[in-house]
């Protein structure tokens, strides 16, 4: 229910600021706080563990990009969204957003009901998949590096299974290839985000039909469908 979710908007824009508290709580969406400054915006998301975060990208202390970064670099935030919403409407920065590991990328001047209907979506989003979740049909142990597939064991090298293990863990939500790959590599064994592409492909080719919920973000990087 929308009054469960718990939301930080980080805007330094006075009007917009407030404009979006009000609309969010004409829509239900009652726990909602609001920063002004990227710095104490990042604290309050960190002490909050908000479900999802509206975060402008220029900011006084903190850059959106920075925070967005380290939202997704903090284990306790791991089921945290974020909608960045900045009037930066180039391709590269829509891409730097989602590269960050930002869940949606609205620009400015936005739609009130296009923006619920954005939030809501990505709230429906599935939340972390627990260690030995059986995924339709697929079982990962985190603690072995065991998994199986309908029942049936799956040989996959170390570097396979922790980029299967992370990209279904987050379901649902796009994982920059860069991201990918400082997550999961181990000393040289990762160089190049050329590699994952690599062990993505090998691992399609292991997991036959299943690959299909295995989904290419041109440009961007891969996510497991929910």
């Amino acid at each position: 229910m929308n009054d469960l979710a718990t939301i930080v908007v980080v805007e330094d824009d006075d009007v917009i600021r407030s404009l979006l508290a009000m609309n969010l709580a004409a829509e239900g969406f009652t726990k909602v706080t609001g920063c002004a400054r990227g710095d104490e915006g990042l604290d309050t998301i960190r002490r909050s563990r908000p479900d999802l975060v509206l975060l402008d990208v220029m900011l006084p202390g903190v850059d959106g990009f920075t925070i967005c970064r380290r939202i997704r670099d903090t284990a306790a935030l791991s089921g945290t969204r974020v909608i960045m919403l900045t009037a930066r409407t180039q391709n590269e920065d829509i891409v730097r957003g989602l590269e960050c590991g930002a869940d949606d990328y609205v620009t400015k001047p936005f739609d009130r009901k296009v923006l619920i209907a954005r939030i809501r979506a990505v709230l429906r989003r599935g939340t972390l998949v627990a260690a030995g979740t059986d995924f339709d049909g697929l079982v990962l142990n985190e603690e072995s590096h065991a998994a199986t597939l309908y029942g049936e064991e799956l040989k996959l090298p170390l570097g396979e299974f922790r980029i299967l293990s992370l990209l279904a863990a987050h379901r649902g939500r796009v994982l920059a290839r860069s991201r990918i790959l400082n997550a999961v590599q181990s000393g040289d064994r990762f160089t190049t985000e050329r590699t994952i592409d690599v062990q993505i492909a090998n691992l399609r080719r292991k997991l036959g039909r299943w690959a299909e919920h295995i989904e290419t973000v041109r440009g961007v990087g891969y996510r497991v469908k929910p």
